[in-house]
């Protein structure tokens, strides 16, 4: 056990580091649970048969086929099917990522650097050999013109240099983050052969060329988008792709309206439906199909994280400046009566932004490592919610319930406001307290409007402005909304993204996801004490310790969450037997054409 232990430090039995040595695979901590020379993955079936196609629908538009710049709401699709990393994600552990384009990588125990060692097969779809300087090539061209993420990400790298004719180098030293040879390994890899560099950040409608399994063969845009499966594919053969991408074809339809959207399932238009509406899922779907048995509907558990779906803040606007009227507002939403009105009682409350996880704080009193961490922040976590018992406020399901509207009218007192007649006023200047939340599909306007009735008692007037899902964009990029619904998924080893969520650096640059604007020293130092942890258990005090300071500031109002998967499918889409830790994965599906499909 002791051997172990010192493996996995990166130190010999003498006490020394231990050189660097060249892994198929690699874990942000620990080691990865699948050996060398592995055969196939649990959670994909290998016997699956190829051919068909998948349609899948989506609620929304596009208006680019790029994913990796800000301009543009891209379509769903390129990355993983058509554009690949030099590694691929291991869906039964936490945070494991195994050889795809790269057959080995290397790192040592200070995780100073990280070589990547290409497979001879990689192959673009062209034909063309993937070489370190696309490698290099995407590695510039994501830190100069990419998105947000990637040029925080990838500007963290001293140096990338070519290795004989396979191995690419990145020399990290002095980053202070241990996920950063992980983060490298995801990175989408470009031909550099096919790619003008000017052009880049421009929204296009030109097929991307990747090494992937897909290629892009048709594209109609704001309404479809084909891709066709690659009879050359280079790493069809692979043990992590056995099992993975067995249609011939893959589509995504878009819908604008929701009903629209679940009108056409119902009429076998697209194949595959993840369900988030109770009511729906509970009442809507006793059509022919379903009883049949052409439509088979399935529950899926999963050990991710239930994500953080709520009303988010804007606090760069005067009106949630202060955090006595951001609690007030969180107080104001009635769950209990919109989850038995509107859910039939099926979502769970969203009390942390980890729920569902080992990560989450919720329930917990704070360890004496995240006491540590928080020390030199003695106003940044409230007391109840570092001693675990915080939760958000229960109203009595009535829709009138006296007594939180008391104690949020009470908050905004003291945050200056007072009631006037049916007006909540500011006691200064004598402006209405009043905002906008902004929505883009009739599931958010619902929500949106059941919330405003909530805020009306407390002498609050909302508008609720539903604009087309680019315009929704646009402004959410900007940041020039006051509220909105917003939804943060998370993974069981979050890392450099919660920089992007919550970090000080992200709240004044345009296209990152710190949508509420949070400026906290102590966020800044949970996510660094992170990205530093070099064990399971510190990383997961540093996460529950930048959970309680995320959940003291109040820049959110937590909505809900399913307890489970939900999603519907016609049954000649077939499934593996055995789910992953991060639930259902349709790149393992396939097409059963013995099965009658139509409706």
């Amino acid at each position: 056990m002791l051997g172990v232990t010192l493996a996995l430090a990166g130190i010999d039995a003498s006490g020394q580091p231990r050189p660097a040595e060249a892994h198929h695979a690699i874990a942000m901590h620990g080691a990865p649970a699948m050996p060398d020379g592995f055969a196939r993955l649990r959670y994909a079936d290998p016997s699956a048969p190829k051919g068909g196609r998948l349609v899948q629908g989506v609620l929304g538009t596009f208006d680019s086929l790029n994913p990796l710049v800000v301009k543009g709401l891209a379509a769903q699709g390129i990355r993983g099917y058509v554009i690949e990393s030099l590694l691929a994600r291991g869906y039964d552990e936490p945070f494991t990522l195994y050889g795809l384009l790269a057959r080995k990588v290397e790192t040592n125990a200070a995780r100073s650097f990280v070589t990547f060692t290409l497979d001879p097969a990689a192959r673009f779809s062209d034909g063309k050999p993937v070489t370190p300087a696309d490698v290099i090539f995407s590695w510039e061209l994501l830190r100069d013109k990419g998105r947000p993420n990637y040029r925080t990400y990838y500007t963290k790298v001293v140096k990338a240099e070519a290795i004989g004719e396979r191995g690419v180098r990145f020399d990290l030293a002095g980053s202070d983050d241990r996920e950063l040879p992980l983060i490298l390994g995801l990175m989408p890899v470009l031909a550099k052969h096919a790619i003008n560099p000017d052009k880049f950040e421009e929204t296009t409608f030109a097929p991307p060329l990747g090494s992937g399994p897909y290629t892009v063969s048709e594209v109609k845009p704001g309404v479809s988008m084909t891709l066709k499966r690659n009879p050359d594919y280079w790493g069809r053969n692979l043990a992590i792709n056995r099992g993975f991408w067995n249609f011939d074809e893959v589509r995504y339809d878009y819908y604008r309206d929701g009903n629209a959207h679940f009108e056409a399932f119902k009429k076998g238009l697209y194949d595959v439906r993840a369900e988030l509406d109770p009511g729906r899922w509970q009442t809507q779907y006793e059509f022919p199909a379903m009883r049949d048995g052409r439509v088979v509907k399935d529950v899926y558990s999963s050990g991710m994280p239930k994500g953080m779906s709520s009303f988010v803040m804007n606090t760069r606007r005067s009106n949630f400046a202060d955090i006595r009227v951001r609690e007030a507002l969180l107080m104001l939403f009635d769950f209990e009566w919109i989850n038995r009105n509107f859910f039939f009682d099926l979502y769970r409350r969203t009390a942390s932004f980890y729920d569902g996880s080992e990560l989450a704080s919720r329930g917990r009193a704070a360890n004496a490592r995240e006491r540590t961490l928080l020390a030199p922040y003695p106003n940044a976590v409230r007391a109840d919610i570092l001693n675990g018992t915080w939760l958000p406020a229960v109203a009595d399901g009535s829709g009138r319930d006296r007594e939180t509207l008391k104690r949020a009218l009470a908050l905004f007192e003291q945050a200056g406001y007072e009631l006037k007649g049916t007006e909540l006023r500011n006691r200064a200047s004598g402006q209405p307290f009043t905002f906008e939340i902004l929505t883009t599909t009739k599931d958010q306007e619902r929500l949106a409007l059941a919330y405003s009735r909530d805020l009306k008692r407390a002498g609050i007037a909302v508008r609720v402005r539903v604009v087309d899902a680019v315009q929704f964009d646009r402004r959410r990029i900007n940041f020039d909304f006051d509220m909105m619904e917003n939804r943060w998924d998370q993974s069981l080893s979050p890392g450099n993204e919660q920089g992007f969520y919550w970090g000080t650096a992200a709240a004044d640059q345009e296209g990152t996801r710190n949508y509420m604007g949070i400026k906290s020293p102590a966020a800044d130092a949970m996510i660094a004490a992170m990205l530093n942890a070099q064990s399971r258990e510190d990383f997961v005090s540093a996460v529950r310790a930048l959970d309680r300071v995320l959940l003291s500031g109040f820049y959110v109002v937590p909505l809900f969450h399913l307890p489970n998967q939900w999603v519907a499918r016609w049954a000649s889409i077939k499934h593996p037997a055995e789910t992953s830790l991060y639930g259902y994965l349709p790149e393992t599906w396939w097409r059963d054409n013995g099965t009658r499909r139509s409706p």
